[in-house]
């Protein structure tokens, strides 16, 4: 090294100059890394700028969850369930039963005429909330094959349909995509110009879509958080590292206002650079829609922003590199097709807050890439929502608590029809507060007018139809009101409430219906929903409701949401999931369940967890997990919740280790006494397959010989064994 210093380092070209230089010479290049890394046959460390100085996304830490989108659904008492041996059925107690001298938990579970099973604990991983009202289902009858018949009748359509989705996203990946992959430091530069900084789940889905663009295949990825969690931003760093290499951006919204949110954001973020920026929808005249469609067509604009009018037939790209959807939701499949059209090989973003039910099932199995941006901004509160029918005293007292305290309120109505009638009961209850009225049918130049005026505090309440959904950012809003809400969808409604509670103050949403007529149970169980998921971050969860309560839709044809209606959403997803992993060829074969005969018992006792609602759904999650680590990890969580572990639960936990090691040893049964263990592989696996020289063969089985202890220690033992085999 010392001789190296003596003399003057010589340019180095590449990376192949660098290995072509002789030995002992003194090289430079320049090099854009992320991070340092160590070479031990080289002896060599290379430490890099972001090592030192920090880097903006750098995140310490785990990345938040994106790929676990939906929880299976608690069960409680008395919900319509699905037994995957016994069909439909009602779950009406978790009973201690004794066997074999030993008191366990079993589920009491009540089919057609009031007959009954009792499913023990092992069983409770081939139970499913079914997702339907009791009145409204009918019952299978037990001891007859007709449950076992819809069974393998679905399961074998299911099956075509998963290989059908393997097949698609095959040839999606398999799709060439155009290499973006942009110089680091003018990307810094402009990434730079974020004035926040950027949550872990933030830095996690740029990486994810920086990847992605990167990788030479066609990106098709979706990023789901809920309003005002920053998509945006994602989407910002996407069209920036695709401009920054050359290419065109198209960034879709639904709504002019929302374009006109974007494409404000859009043209700050590249202020005083030469990437051109411009904008296409209904608001721009004929001159200017035509010069803004020849500068695309030619090249000179990199980014255009718009509505669906960038879909129109006279719009052409010269070379657009990536397609940005935002609020996936409110476009037709048509007119998502006629944008992919543009350019094929185009990378696609979408972005959503309420994923509609059947892009939620997709990426619940895998199919699509999803990211999931579930960290809310720093100082956002929940909205706290009310159901209740319409109340002129509530409206009244609601709408000047927000004038108050300085605010703005939304009034929301379903139908450009009800606007009249509330407008007349706003002027008779509110005579004091100044009321815009904003709708689709006004001339576009009109509506936006209203919307940016109130939106830089020009009035005390906006009353409108849904036009508000997307897109308008009221700083001061803090209440909002919606009429009928019965008449919206769930996702509209989450939605519409984001509209509010945006800066430090507490949002309020008011969910009315009408007063003189009852509720209908489905459709108050649906409202409820917004009122449980009141939480930050919720609307992924509540697209997951929207997803049990409507089925997934058209995934591949009307059928597939028949058989969701049949078996329920959890156990659809279950099945289509393990569907689509063997149409992967990522596992194979027929599932089964291991048989253990050990000698050991345990349960998660009464006394350590006295809820019996808790307790069931603690089995169920611990029935449906599938390696140690998870097992683990939820023993760790008992702890923390409940505190140390006893006896009995730990031996119910080490039963699970055992089902886990057994299936990934390939082991259908395990027997264990006082002086043996015995293994019988799994269907289709012979017992000389597992060549372990300490293990002898019998028939079909495989013999540990020698002393077994008993409780804990042999389940410590019959572990240890799995553990060798798996």
């Amino acid at each position: 090294m010392k001789r190296g210093l003596d003399r003057s380092p010589e340019p180095a070209p590449d990376w192949a100059g660098v290995n072509a230089a002789p030995d002992g010479a003194l090289l430079t290049m320049p090099a854009d890394i992320d991070a340092g890394f160590r070479d031990p046959r080289q002896r060599l460390v290379v430490i890099s700028a972001p090592d030192v100085l920090g880097g903006r996304v750098a995140m310490r830490g785990d990345a938040a969850p994106g790929a676990d989108l939906l929880a299976d659904p608690d069960l409680r008492v008395e919900d319509v369930v699905i037994h995957e041996d016994h069909g439909v059925g009602v779950m009406t107690a978790l009973e201690r039963v004794e066997v074999d001298g030993v008191e366990r938990d079993a589920l009491r579970l009540e089919y057609h005429g009031g007959a009954s099973i009792l499913a023990p604990v092992e069983e409770f991983g081939r139970i499913w909330r079914y997702g339907a009202e009791r009145e409204a289902v009918t019952l299978d009858r037990l001891h007859t094959d007709a449950w076992t018949k819809r069974r393998a009748e679905l399961s074998a359509d299911i099956d075509r349909t998963a290989e059908h989705l393997v097949e698609l996203a095959r040839r999606r990946r398999e799709t060439p995509g155009v290499v973006i992959r942009p110089p680091k430091p003018a990307y810094a530069r402009l990434a730079a110009r974020f004035p926040y900084p950027e949550t872990r789940d933030q830095a996690a889905a740029i990486e994810a879509v920086l990847e992605d663009l990167a990788s030479g295949r066609m990106m098709n990825r979706l990023v789901c958080g809920d309003v005002g969690f920053g998509k945006t931003e994602v989407a910002l760093r996407a069209a920036t590292a695709a401009a920054l290499c050359g290419f065109q951006v198209a960034l879709v919204a639904p709504t002019t206002v929302l374009a006109r949110q974007h494409y404000d954001s859009v043209r700050r973020r590249f202020a005083g650079t030469d990437i051109k920026v411009a904008r296409l929808s209904r608001l721009a005249s004929t001159k200017e829609a035509a010069e803004v469609k020849a500068r695309l067509a030619d090249g000179s604009i990199q980014i255009v922003v718009g509505t669906h009018a960038i879909a129109g037939k006279d719009v052409a790209f010269q070379n657009l590199g990536l397609l940005i959807i935002d609020e996936e939701q409110r476009f037709g499949a048509a007119l998502k097709q006629r944008l992919r059209d543009l350019a094929p090989e185009a990378h696609l973003l979408t972005m959503t807050a309420t994923p509609i039910p059947r892009t939620l099932q997709l990426a619940m199995v895998g199919i699509e890439d999803v990211s999931v941006i579930a960290t809310p901004p720093a100082r956002r509160r929940p909205i706290r929502t009310f159901l209740a029918p319409f109340d002129a005293a509530t409206v009244r007292t609601a709408l000047l608590r927000e004038r108050r305290r300085g605010g703005q309120s939304f009034v929301v109505a379903p139908r450009i029809d009800d606007l009249g009638p509330l407008a007349d009961e706003l002027q008779r209850l509110v005579p004091e507060l100044k009321t815009h009225v904003v709708h689709g049918e006004l001339p576009p130049e009109e509506a936006d007018d209203v919307m940016v005026r109130f939106a830089a505090g020009d009035g005390d309440v906006l009353l409108a139809t849904n036009i508000i959904e997307s897109g308008l950012d009221v700083p001061r809003a803090n209440t909002m009101l919606v009429a009928r809400a019965d008449l919206f969808g769930l996702a509209q409604l989450h939605q519409l409430r984001g509209r509010v509670g945006r800066g430090r103050a507490q949002g309020v949403a008011y969910l009315f219906h009408d007063a003189d007529a009852e509720l209908p149970d489905v459709t108050r169980a649906r409202l409820s929903t917004l009122e449980a998921f009141d939480r930050l971050g919720s609307g992924l969860a509540i697209s997951a409701r929207d997803l049990e309560l409507r089925g997934a839709g058209d995934l591949l044809g009307d059928e597939q949401a028949g058989h969701v209606k049949l078996i329920g959403t959890a156990l659809y997803q279950r099945l289509l999931s393990r569907a689509v992993r063997v149409a992967k060829g990522e596992i194979e074969g027929p599932e089964w369940t291991p048989q253990l005969n050990v000698g050991v018992s345990g349960a998660i006792s009464e006394t350590y967890v006295p809820d019996p609602t808790v307790r069931i759904n603690l089995y169920a999650r611990l029935a449906r997990l599938t390696s140690t680590e998870e097992v683990d990890a939820f023993a760790e969580e008992l702890e923390d919740r409940f505190g140390a572990l006893p006896d009995e639960t730990q031996a119910f936990l080490d039963l699970a280790r055992i089902q886990a090691l057994a299936v990934a040893a390939r082991v259908a049964k395990v027997d264990a006494g006082p002086k043996a263990i015995a293994l019988t592989p799994a269907p289709g696996v012979a017992a000389k397959d597992f060549a372990k020289a300490e293990l002898e063969t019998s028939g079909d089985r495989l013999l540990w010989r020698g002393e077994v202890p008993d409780g804990r220690d042999r389940a410590q033992a019959i572990i240890e064994l799995l553990e060798t085999l798996a």
